[in-house]
């Protein structure tokens, strides 16, 4: 049986256009949407004297504050960059973190300045001697000597910097390029 009721195709015809128009602004604004942020949870290769890194970027006092702790394992090459805003005294513990670590304190040029290991659950601060320290990463004790990474070594700034644009921060706040 067919509907001869005008209106009733009008109607549905008006219908479908308003869903359909509705449909693909949807569809537009999502792919105009930039993407999310990434956290601390994310993983960025960042080049420490040639050898690459899977690294997690601690910037906010929180992330820095969490850090490692209650970490029960790490990829042989994987750790956590601790990013300040300016240069400054650099002082590490262990609290609630069961991985033995090494620490690198690295300028603000990316030069590496200090190595020291770092023991399961130990508070007892673990100080740099410089003052002008901008970057610290933690990795896998022993993973400094393996590599042959000392100081003098140096971080890829620039692979930091576009990490940093990733994770949603301005990386000239950081006196990054």
């Amino acid at each position: 049986m067919k509907n001869a009721n005008p209106v009733s195709w009008a109607w549905r015809g008006w219908l479908v256009l308003i869903i359909a128009l509705g449909l693909a602004g949807c569809a537009r604004s999502e792919a105009n949407k930039p993407a999310p942020s990434k956290t601390v949870a994310d993983w960025f290769v960042i080049k420490v004297d040639g050898h690459p890194v899977r690294m997690q970027l601690a910037v906010l006092e929180a992330e820095m504050q969490r850090g490692l702790m209650g970490r029960r394992e790490l990829g042989r090459d994987d750790g956590m960059l601790f990013v300040y805003l300016r240069p400054t005294r650099l002082s590490f513990w262990m609290r609630n973190t069961p991985l033995p670590l090494d620490i690198g304190y690295f300028t603000p040029a990316g030069v590496l300045a200090e190595i020291y290991a770092l023991h399961p659950f130990d508070e007892t601060p673990v100080a740099a001697r410089s003052a002008g320290l901008q970057f610290a990463l933690e990795m896998n004790q022993g993973w400094f000597h393996a590599n042959e990474v000392r100081p003098g070594a140096r971080l890829d700034l620039a692979a930091l910097a576009a990490a940093l644009k990733e994770r949603g921060f301005n990386p000239k706040d950081f006196g990054l390029p």
